[in-house]
């Protein structure tokens, strides 16, 4: 029988980047929820222990200090991969990890719409089912649900504390090209 993520020992701690304060919680497996800021402290950790109910707070061992690491550098605008980083799923369906993996693979500063992120699983008919997955996904920045924007280039949505806003000051970071959209575009979550 498959462990799950809440039968394994999580561990989580707070981190300050440059757009605020994020979260990351980890088990032997890998980095299994990151949590991108909320407005206060106390909401980041509440919502990344929605994420990671039984994670229990920790300080960072080594591989996770690397990649906090990483994410920092990324979010400086200097490092653009995070692909190395190992993660947890948990108990994510097939579909999941292929559209997470698929996301994980669009390069910094570039973005692919629901529909084209679809065509690459050889699913062109799957954006809706894209954009779901990417609504849930419990690892932004490092899934990287901001480089992937709704059909005609658009925004999406974002449901990070900021919404939109937060999706397009991230890409901005990493060198994408992106036009503001309104703060109403919200197709999908992240």
């Amino acid at each position: 029988m498959p462990t799950t993520r809440s039968a394994v020992d999580t561990c989580y701690t707070l981190f300050a980047t440059p757009i605020g304060e994020c979260g990351l919680a980890w088990n032997a497996r890998g980095i299994c929820a990151v949590q991108l800021p909320e407005a206060t402290s106390a909401a980041t950790r509440a919502r990344l222990l929605r994420k990671a109910p039984r994670a229990r707070s920790a300080p960072p061992p080594p591989v996770i200090k690397r990649a906090i690491s990483a994410i920092l550098r990324l979010l400086n605008g200097k490092s653009r991969e995070l692909g190395s980083l190992a993660l947890d799923y948990g108990d994510a369906t097939e579909f999941h990890r292929r559209v997470c993996e698929a996301a994980r693979a669009i390069p910094a500063g570039q973005t692919l719409t629901y529909g084209e992120l679809a065509a690459k699983l050889g699913q062109p008919g799957a954006a809706r089912a894209v954009g779901s997955v990417m609504a849930r996904n419990a690892l932004p920045i490092i899934v990287p649900c901001h480089r992937v924007m709704a059909a005609g280039g658009r925004a999406g949505g974002f449901s990070a504390h900021g919404g939109v806003n937060t999706k397009l000051r991230m890409l901005r970071i990493e060198g994408a090209r992106v036009a503001d959209q309104p703060q109403a575009d919200l197709a999908f979550g992240a």
